[in-house]
C-alpha cells in the first residue's frame, strides 16, 4: 500500500531538446506569429467570437404605396394597381393591363393561334385536354370572316392578351413606404427600422437615397429599380421580381442607437430574363357583377406587374463567457502547430535528421534477474520490497525520465 501511495505522489515532465538553428527558429515564431495573429484578428475582432449570436431574428414588416398613374386614358390610383392591398411584405405594383369585359358563361370560338381549324377534325385532338381559355366541344366554328377556330365552352368572349399596349411610366415615381419591427428572442431585444428622432415632417418629405438618406423609410420605385441595376422601362413592359433586403447586424454590446438596418437591392427572377418561355411577371384576376335578371358576368384583366419582395434577415451577438473561454482554449492549443511542423520538417528535409531522431527519441530495454523474482516471490507475490536503492528508469514516451528514492 505504501508503495502504491508513493508512486501517485510523483511528477513526470518531458525532455526537451534545444535546437540551435536560424531556419528552424524562424519558422516555429512565423507560425506562432500567424496563429496569434489570425485569432486576435479575425477570430476575436472581426468575428467577434468571444459574443453569442441570436440569428432566430423575428420579424413584421408592412408597406404602404403612394401614387397616381394613367393606363389606357384612365387615371388609376392605389386601390387598382396595388395587389394586395393589406400592405404586407411581398406587393405587386401594376405596369399594364388587358382588359376583357363582358365575359358570360356559354360557348364561343377559340382565339389563340393553335385552336385555328378547317372542320370538327381538327378540334377533337383538343378533347380532354388542357389549355387555352375553356373547355373544348370539338366543334370548329368560325371565328371572324378570315378563320375558324375550335369552340370552347367556358367565359365567353375569349381573351385576347396580345394586344399592345404601353405600361404606366408614372410609377417609376410612385413611393413605398416600409414599417419593420424586429425582435432577438434570445436577448429579448426589439428594434424598428425608424431613428428615435424622426419626425412626421421628416417622413413627408425624405427619400431614401444611399448616400444622405440612409434610414429614410420611404423609396422611390425608379430609385429601388436602379439600384437593383435594372432598367425601369424593360421592367415595367414585361415585369419582373424585385427583393428589397433589410438586414439587422447588431452588437448589443455597444449602444442600441448602433443596431441600424442596411437595405440592399436585387433582382430575384433574373433567370427569367435569360428564356423566352416565360418572361417577366403577369398574372389574371377578374371583377365580378350580376345583371338584373341574375346572370353573373365579369370583367377579366391580365395585368403585368413589378412585385416586390421585403426579405429580412440579421442577427445580433452579446458577450458571453462560454464562448469566449472555448475561443482562448483553441487560440493557445493551435499554438503548437508550430511545434509539429518544425518537428516534421528536423525530421524529413534538413541535415542532421538522424541527430535528431537519436536525441529526440529513446529506446530503454528492461530486463528482469532472476534475484528480483525470487525476492517478489518471498513477499508472497503481492507487494514489491518497501526498501530500494534509487533507480532511473527511462520511458519511451518523449524521452521522459522518472526519479525515485524512497526508504
Amino acid at each position: 500500500m505504501w508503495s502504491c501511495i508513493t508512486d501517485f505522489f510523483t511528477y513526470e515532465t518531458t525532455k526537451s531538446v534545444v535546437v540551435k538553428s536560424w531556419t528552424i527558429g524562424i519558422i516555429n515564431r512565423v507560425v506562432q506569429l500567424l496563429i496569434i495573429i489570425y485569432f486576435i484578428g479575425w477570430v476575436f475582432v472581426h468575428e467577434q467570437a468571444y459574443q453569442i449570436r441570436d440569428t432566430a431574428i423575428e420579424s413584421s414588416v408592412m408597406t404602404k404605396v403612394k401614387g397616381f398613374g394613367l393606363s389606357n386614358n384612365r387615371v388609376m390610383d392605389v386601390a387598382e394597381y396595388v395587389t394586395p392591398s393589406q400592405g404586407a411584405s411581398v406587393f405587386c405594383i401594376i405596369t399594364k393591363v388587358i382588359t376583357t369585359e363582358n365575359q358570360m358563361q356559354g360557348e364561343c370560338p377559340e382565339s389563340e393561334k393553335k385552336f385555328i381549324c378547317t372542320h370538327n377534325d381538327n378540334c377533337t385532338r383538343f378533347l380532354n385536354k388542357a389549355g387555352g381559355n375553356g373547355l373544348p366541344t370539338g366543334r370548329c366554328v368560325p371565328f371572324n370572316n378570315t378563320h375558324n377556330t375550335c369552340e370552347i365552352k367556358g367565359w365567353c368572349p375569349a381573351e385576347i392578351d396580345d394586344v399592345k399596349t404601353s405600361p404606366m411610366m408614372e410609377v417609376e415615381n410612385f413611393t413605398i413606404f416600409i414599417k419593420n419591427s424586429i425582435r432577438f428572442p434570445l436577448f429579448n431585444f426589439t428594434k424598428g427600422n425608424f431613428l428615435p428622432t424622426i419626425t412626421t415632417q421628416y417622413i413627408n418629405t425624405c427619400n431614401f437615397d444611399q448616400e444622405n438618406n440612409t434610414y429614410c423609410p420611404i423609396f422611390k420605385v425608379g430609385d429601388v429599380i436602379r439600384y437593383a441595376q435594372q432598367n425601369f422601362t424593360k421592367l415595367a413592359q414585361k415585369g419582373g421580381v424585385i427583393g428589397i433586403k433589410i438586414g439587422w447586424v447588431c452588437d448589443l454590446d455597444k449602444s442600441e442607437d448602433k443596431c441600424s438596418p442596411s437595405y440592399s437591392f436585387t433582382r430575384l427572377d433574373a433567370m427569367s430574363e435569360k428564356n423566352q418561355v416565360s418572361v417577366g411577371y403577369n398574372f389574371r384576376y377578374a371583377k365580378y357583377y350580376k345583371m338584373d335578371n341574375g346572370t353573373d358576368y365579369r370583367t377579366l384583366i391580365k395585368a403585368t406587374a413589378i412585385r416586390f419582395d421585403v426579405l429580412v434577415n440579421g442577427n445580433a451577438g452579446k458577450f458571453d463567457m462560454i464562448p469566449t473561454l472555448i475561443n482562448m482554449v483553441a487560440a493557445f492549443t493551435s499554438v503548437g502547430v508550430g511545434t509539429v511542423l518544425c518537428d516534421i520538417i528536423l525530421l524529413n528535409f534538413l541535415k542532421g535528421a538522424e541527430q535528431y531522431k537519436a536525441k529526440k527519441f529513446e529506446e530503454v530495454h528492461f530486463k528482469v534477474s532472476d534475484t528480483q523474482i525470487k525476492r517478489s516471490i518471498s513477499s508472497n507475490g503481492l507487494y514489491r520490497s518497501r526498501e530500494r536503492n534509487a533507480v532511473e528508469n527511462r520511458s519511451n514516451d518523449s524521452g521522459a525520465f522518472s526519479i525515485g528514492q524512497y526508504g
